[in-house]
């Protein structure tokens, strides 16, 4: 993985109270902010006196106390609970697949009396963990050995929440896997490989896809075939963000959710009503404030004590980068539509906490000793 030049910014942790938290200052700031951009989108684009704010408000103290408790656990122990976690994790899905509560047509939380949850959201944080542990162990780059027993890892949680089914979070948990692979070092020959592997793979997967599934890749391939039905998420965010301009129409102002044009504008289509608010210039310094985010966590990867760490924490980084991609791309019609949210900024809980809590792993990485470092396992 190459050194802390990705980033200008040093990763070294800072004295005082946030030291004593095992907190890093600069990416603490630029979550709070991010959560306060958030916020004040989310009042313009929800019903004011739904009380979705107020229980933002509350998901968000969920999220950044859970962030809190991520950062004081020490690597070590992190380290030494990544396989019993994916291992209980694994166990979860399979008991959802067998007595999982359905919901909107997918069977994906399960029900224990006091609390219904997604085992899936767990899967997130535990596959790289238990991935980072296992090819830390050995020599880097990973040789087949290794690779091979890492994909059979990685297939088994994918697998099983595909078929709930949940595309967004397979997609999300398969890039958390393949990120930990690639800042392992997996060699470009290979990666090349399974892309043409991938691509010859594609009719048979498109035969597995389920009837929404499928439309949902011919409306990203056409929106104007069906503007009234599949195709109107899409046209609409589309009117939305041209309609914003330079500078946009203004806080409070966007016609296309304040008139519910714009369905989902809460949550996954909520970039949407930055766009038409806010115009290109507020969608710029939006992303760039993402950008912050993602090359202080690449910063914190980089000097992170050991292999362990670093294809952790790396990986978190590029999953967060991946809810950001893809939640983009699919409001801007560039990406078919799978239900992922704009991370700290859609209206939800479940996803704000992984986030959050892989946040706090990355802080706990940056602010703890060094532990357990081997120059044999040095990632080149």
């Amino acid at each position: 993985m190459p050194g802390p030049d990705v980033a200008s910014v040093s990763a070294a942790p800072a004295g005082g109270l946030f030291a004593r938290l095992h907190l890093d200052p600069p990416l603490m700031a630029a979550l709070l902010l991010l959560s306060g951009i958030g916020l004040a989108v989310l009042y313009s684009a929800g019903d004011a006196g739904s009380g979705q704010l107020e229980r933002q408000l509350l998901r968000l103290g969920l999220a950044f106390g859970t962030l809190l408790i991520m950062a004081q656990l020490p690597p070590a122990l992190l380290r030494r609970l990544a396989m019993p976690l994916f291992a209980a994790g694994t166990l979860l899905l399979l008991a959802v697949l067998l007595a999982g509560d359905t919901g909107k047509g997918a069977q994906r939380w399960l029900d224990l009396g006091i609390l219904r949850f997604q085992p899936s959201e767990l899967m997130k944080l535990t596959v790289p963990m238990a991935m980072a542990w296992l090819l830390s162990r050995r020599p880097l780059p990973p040789n087949a050995p290794a690779l091979l027993l890492a994909a059979l890892m990685l297939a088994l949680p994918v697998l099983l929440i595909a078929v709930q089914p949940d595309l967004g979070t397979a997609l999300l948990v398969a890039a958390a896997g393949l990120a930990v692979l690639f800042l392992a070092g997996m060699r470009w020959r290979l990666i090349a490989l399974l892309a043409a592997l991938a691509a010859a793979a594609a009719p048979v997967l498109w035969m597995l896809m389920r009837p929404y599934q499928r439309q949902r890749v011919l409306t990203f391939l056409d929106p104007g075939s069906d503007p009234l039905g599949a195709g109107y998420h899409i046209i609409q965010s589309q009117i939305a963000i041209g309609s914003g301009g330079t500078y946009g129409k203004g806080w409070l102002n966007g016609t296309q959710s304040q008139l519910e044009f714009l369905p989902e504008h809460s949550t996954d289509f909520i970039f949407a009503v930055i766009g038409e608010e806010f115009g290109f210039a507020g969608t710029l310094l939006l992303l760039g404030l993402y950008l912050f985010i993602i090359l202080r966590a690449l910063a914190i990867s980089a000097n992170a004590g050991d292999s362990f760490g670093r294809l952790l924490a790396g990986a978190l980084t590029l999953v967060f980068f991946v809810y950001l991609f893809v939640n983009t791309g699919m409001v801007a019609g560039l990406l078919p539509v799978v239900g992922i949210p704009l991370p700290l900024i859609s209206y939800g809980g479940t996803s704000m906490v992984t986030i959050m809590a892989g946040f706090g792993i990355i802080m706990s990485l940056a602010t703890h000793p060094a532990f357990d470092a081997r120059p044999s396992s040095a990632i080149r």
